[in-house]
């Protein structure tokens, strides 16, 4: 069992999906204890666009903005103000992938030394940082 004392937390964008729909149902222990050990919850702004590419293709029944004001309000969620120069330039040596949001949200997670908290197992096999 890990513990975690960290100051900053991202989360992948089904995270926010399933805090939304069924609140940490879904979360594994560990996940749940990181979400409420983390100072700062945030999300990189690729997660909004990714929640609203989701809605538009009818994989999720609710638009981005509805998701995220909620979770705003619950959970004290953040969207990243990094420099989105700087997400990129970090997301230009990630190769384990092709998917563009999975790409970007690492990258401003990895760019800002912080763990990604993520179900996707591509991404826990390649950033050593994830949490799931």
């Amino acid at each position: 069992m890990a513990t975690y004392a960290v100051k900053r937390l991202y989360l992948d964008t089904h995270i926010l999906v399933w805090l939304y729909q069924d609140g940490a149902v879904r979360l594994t222990p560990e996940g749940v204890r990181a979400i409420e050990a983390a100072e700062q919850l945030l999300i990189s702004p690729m997660v909004e666009l990714e929640l609203t590419y989701l809605h538009e293709i009818s994989r999720i029944n609710c638009n981005a903005h509805t998701i995220l004001d909620s979770l705003r309000r619950d959970i004290g969620l953040e969207t990243c103000t990094q420099p989105f120069a700087a997400a990129i330039g970090a997301a230009l040596p990630i190769e384990w992938t092709r998917d563009p949001f999975d790409r970007i949200i690492v990258a401003q997670a990895a760019h800002r030394e912080s763990p990604l908290l993520t179900a996707d197992q591509n991404i826990r096999n390649h950033y050593s940082a994830a949490i799931w």
